[in-house]
């Protein structure tokens, strides 16, 4: 078997039907915005097999005359589309693993709806290893970019983000914002503020009035969540304790240390920033002989692995796929009209409610309750306006 001839004979078999399909997109068969046959279809009229229609297929993609659309097919680009929808698209995030797999699905979703490509890279929480992968989709020709930068590190945050802030190509911060004026990034952030302070609130109307907050440190999200968490401790007139260990200090022995400060204190509650906290702070609860949530009632941050405990634990859970798609398209945008004005953006968290707090339980007993009673002591009271989408609009 001569293995060149072979690969000669498919490559040339999916350029000629490349060849057949740009031809027949040009003459009008499937209109704009149309829907092209399935994969299987075009390999069953054209004599083909499917992965000679998918690197077909592949090819119009590539050249931005039709467009790959998750769970609905491919579609044929509009000829008027404006070319930042073709644009090259440079994605840096910090991890792929925990947290920012759904965020990065929603921003594919966006981009490949757009026609729009994407140059993807992980930076690993390494400042140095960030600015390399910026420079090289810079040298890659990219037209914009979306960034979770890496704040924590040899080089200050201020710095990292006025070199951000002087990107040569539209740039837009995906879950990191400053807080000075003076800086002119565009951001879309989850209102971490927000959902901490809600978190209290959700937690006061189930009746408790001592509760703890307990923080890994040296996370960017960290700051906003302590300052959501007091804001409602103050408003409500309760009283509170804090705990925090280092993210690679988090261990069985710590969340020991961690529940004894809380007992100390006298807290009947906490709120955990995040998961792996909540969790720890649960088995330390059992290790104690104490119930969850009878002696203590949790509500996690994150809802990233919540679900998964033994407990399943409430938890305040940012829109993450939500944020990937404003973000996608707030970059869109932008590089439509390059002189919109920047902006911050900021997405409020929900609570999903669990068995580690004591809603669902008292839910429960509140449907057994005659009208008019009880019902009171599990809704939360409604918060105070916090900008759901927009500060200003990017």
């Amino acid at each position: 078997m001569n293995t060149d001839t072979d690969t000669a004979t498919r490559d040339l078999k999916f350029r000629r039907l490349a060849a057949e399909l740009r031809q027949r997109l040009l003459q009008g068969v499937w209109p704009a915005d149309s829907r092209l046959p399935t994969e299987k279809e075009l390999a069953h009229t054209s004599g083909t097999s499917v992965s000679t229609v998918r690197r077909a297929v592949d090819e119009l993609v590539a050249e931005g005359l039709v467009v790959r659309r998750q769970g609905s097919g491919t579609f044929v680009v509009p000829p008027d589309t404006p070319a930042p929808s073709r644009a090259l698209v440079g994605v840096i995030v910090p991890d792929t693993a925990f947290y920012y797999p759904k965020v990065l699905h929603g921003i594919e979703e966006t981009l490949s709806a757009a026609g729009a490509r994407l140059l993807f890279a992980c930076s690993g929480y390494d400042q140095a290893r960030e600015a390399e992968d910026l420079r090289d989709m810079l040298d890659a020709g990219v037209d914009g970019l979306l960034v979770v930068p890496t704040l924590h590190g040899p080089v200050p945050a201020a710095d990292c983000l006025a070199r951000l802030a002087a990107m040569p190509v539209p740039t837009v911060l995906v879950e990191r914002r400053a807080t000075s004026l003076a800086d002119t990034n565009t951001s879309v952030c989850t209102h971490h503020e927000a959902g901490a302070y809600d978190a209290v609130r959700h937690l006061a109307a189930l009746g408790h009035r001592r509760l703890g907050l307990v923080l890994r440190d040296f996370s960017p999200t960290t700051g906003p969540v302590a300052d959501g968490f007091h804001q409602a401790i103050r408003e409500l007139g309760a009283s509170s304790t804090e705990f925090r260990a280092a993210r690679q200090e988090w261990s069985p022995a710590v969340a020991d240390r961690c529940l004894a400060a809380l007992r100390a204190a006298g807290a009947t509650a906490a709120v955990c920033f995040g998961d792996r906290q909540a969790a720890l702070l649960l088995a330390a609860a059992r290790r104690a002989g104490l119930t969850v949530p009878g002696d203590l009632a949790l509500v996690a941050y994150d809802d990233e692995i919540a679900d998964l405990a033994d407990l399943p634990l409430t938890a305040v859970a940012p829109p993450k796929e939500q944020l990937g798609r404003i973000a996608a398209r707030t970059l869109l945008r932008r590089l439509d009209d390059p002189a919109r004005p920047g902006g911050r953006v900021l997405l409020r968290p929900t609570i999903t409610v669990r068995q580690s707090c004591g809603a669902a339980a008292a839910a429960a007993r509140a449907a057994l309750t005659p009208t008019g009673t009880g019902a009171a002591a599990v809704a939360a009271p409604a918060p105070p306006p916090v900008p759901t989408l927009e500060e200003s609009t990017p």
